[in-house]
């Protein structure tokens, strides 16, 4: 009988043990999802909307430099460029390869055809983007700017630039701010040159002002706000990018052959990714199920 019972025991502790060892091995499986798979070559796109898309970026992962997703990609429908940070996702209008500046249109910054309240404006200080040549306009704010300063003391408004004030404080829309027309120009800010705060954001609360506006050009009639040219032009960087040189020249000879420039991960080397497969090098030298036969690329790791 005492036999039966260690036999018993034994057995059940086993067995314990056994349940022990699958709850763990369901667990990570649950808490560790295997990393995405490569994507097919024909979600990688030179075109989003209206706009030609060209190394670093890309639309979508595993196109242009792993570095810039997923701050820019394209909309699931195919037809707009988002730019998304921790604050939110912006239309991408316009980018400048030749000056490396992407341009940008919140949907809730103020225009002179429609203001309104806006949530913080920010960047992720990781991405390779900063703030490029827009002036950014403080509206509503609690009068008076001129006692805005900065931590060091210094006061944030650019009074040289008032004039841009009252041109906006022309505009009907200003009623949506709770101000009149040609109200006294004491609530209004250009914040130039214009800080992020440590998160990386345009803190409207911090600041005590309602909206913001920013603009990249005066246009023909500097007076009139509604010709202005309003968005917020953003500096990118690639240079810093792991053999960026070597990645580039290789990028030019994939989209020379019509390729679109991509990465494999999970070691992120250069990929050519090609209408009838990917090469390691561009289209005119294809190597035939290369996403499938598990080669990761030419050995740039960038």
């Amino acid at each position: 009988m005492a036999d039966f019972f260690f036999f018993f025991s034994t057995t059940l502790h086993l067995f314990f043990l056994l349940l022990l060892f699958l709850f763990s091995i369901i667990t990570s499986a649950i808490t560790e999802p295997p990393p995405p798979p490569p994507p097919p070559p024909s979600s990688c796109q030179n075109k989003c909307g209206s706009l030609p898309i060209k190394y670093p970026f890309g639309t979508g992962f595993g196109c242009g430099s792993p570095r810039f997703y997923p701050s820019v990609s394209c909309s699931s429908t195919g037809d707009q460029l988002i730019f998304t940070t921790h604050a939110g996702s912006y239309p991408i209008t316009s980018i400048s390869y030749s000056t490396s500046i992407l341009t940008i249109t919140p949907t809730l910054m103020s225009t002179c055809s429609s203001m309104h309240s806006s949530p913080n404006f920010g960047l992720d200080w990781s991405s390779p983007f900063q703030l490029g040549p827009s002036l950014f306009i403080l509206l509503a704010c609690q009068p008076p700017t001129s006692s805005l300063t900065s931590k060091s003391g210094n006061p944030i408004c650019d009074s040289s630039y008032s004039h841009l004030c009252t041109s906006l404080h022309t505009c009907p829309t200003l009623l949506s701010l709770g101000l009149p027309m040609f109200s006294p120009i004491n609530t209004c800010c250009v914040y130039s040159p214009a800080n992020l705060n440590a998160k990386g954001d345009l803190d409207l609360k911090a600041l005590k002002c309602a909206g913001y506006s920013s603009v990249l050009s005066l246009g023909d009639i500097p007076t009139d706000p509604n010709r202005w040219e309003y968005g917020v032009a953003l500096k990118y960087n690639e240079v810093g990018l792991d053999n960026y040189y070597n990645i580039a020249m290789m990028c030019e000879a994939c989209e020379k052959s019509d390729g679109v420039c991509g990465y494999a991960p999970p070691r992120n080397n250069f990929v050519c990714v090609c209408k009838n497969g990917n090469s390691s090098s561009d289209c005119y030298n294809l190597v035939s199920n290369f996403w499938s036969s598990g080669s990761l690329g030419v050995g740039l790791g960038y």
